[in-house]
């Protein structure tokens, strides 16, 4: 956050003055902490939303957006025509057989995630019941978009699972190559997940942010109800600033 004056509107965005790297000058939003927005994911063939999951701000700052989901958080996901999960249609045909969405509560423990602006991935964190700490969970996704209710991005299939004694593993590879048959990422695109991945996994052999920050002792506010999702959760995005 730059040193420059700062000020919370009614809507819970805070505004900072100032330049900022990469944005030409323009005003940043932020939002202040406990502010509901839409953390969103379109999907990798027509670009609609297809995921939908309402976070309550943990901290946007320059540097870093963290977002709370509290357990019980009715979200949207992919599904299939029938209703079956995603993952039951077999890999071959997982990403060309017709899907609809759903809306679905969050079972289990909530998700800390924390993104870099401009950063090809964002890191959650995941607990088991107790608060007992579970993982770290590196998502490869395109730099997510803001707009003035949340951020938007698009899945790249690939993941790596980090854990607390620092040893880490790919995630999904079968079904990273698989988009690839399926026409919903071309080579050079791939590349480039891949070339974000490698980056991701220096940042985990280095042991930097956000694996050495400390998230992992984080608990969230008590106050803080459960955000709702609304019922244009799909609507286009109104742009503000990255």
């Amino acid at each position: 956050m730059t040193a420059e004056a700062e000020t919370t509107t009614g809507s819970g965005t805070t505004t900072t003055s100032g330049r900022r790297p990469g944005t030409g000058g323009v005003t940043a939003r932020r939002w202040a902490p406990g502010t509901q927005v839409l953390w969103r994911y379109r999907d990798n063939a027509g670009g609609r939303v297809h995921i939908c999951r309402p976070v309550t701000v943990v901290q946007d700052t320059d540097e870093l957006l963290a977002v709370w989901m509290a357990p019980g958080t009715e979200c949207v996901k992919p599904v299939l025509l029938d209703g079956s999960p995603v993952h039951a249609e077999p890999l071959a045909t997982r990403y060309t057989a017709p899907r609809t969405t759903a809306r679905a509560r969050w079972t289990g423990a909530g998700v800390l995630k924390l993104a870099r602006p401009g950063e090809p991935w964002s890191v959650w964190l995941f607990w088991e019941p107790g608060w007992l700490f579970r993982s770290w969970y590196v998502n490869l996704e395109e730099p997510r978009t803001r707009w003035a209710c949340g951020v938007d991005s698009e899945d790249h299939f690939l993941d790596i699972s980090v854990y607390p004694d620092r040893s880490w593993l790919w995630r999904d590879e079968d079904e990273f190559e698989q988009a690839q048959r399926s026409g919903l990422m071309g080579p050079e695109q791939a590349r480039r997940v891949r070339e974000a991945g490698r980056a991701a996994a220096e940042v985990i052999r280095s042991w930097g942010s956000p694996f050495a920050d400390g998230w992992e002792h984080w608990r969230p506010d008590p106050g803080w109800a459960v955000p709702a999702l609304p019922a244009d959760w799909d609507r286009a995005p109104a742009r503000t600033a990255p």
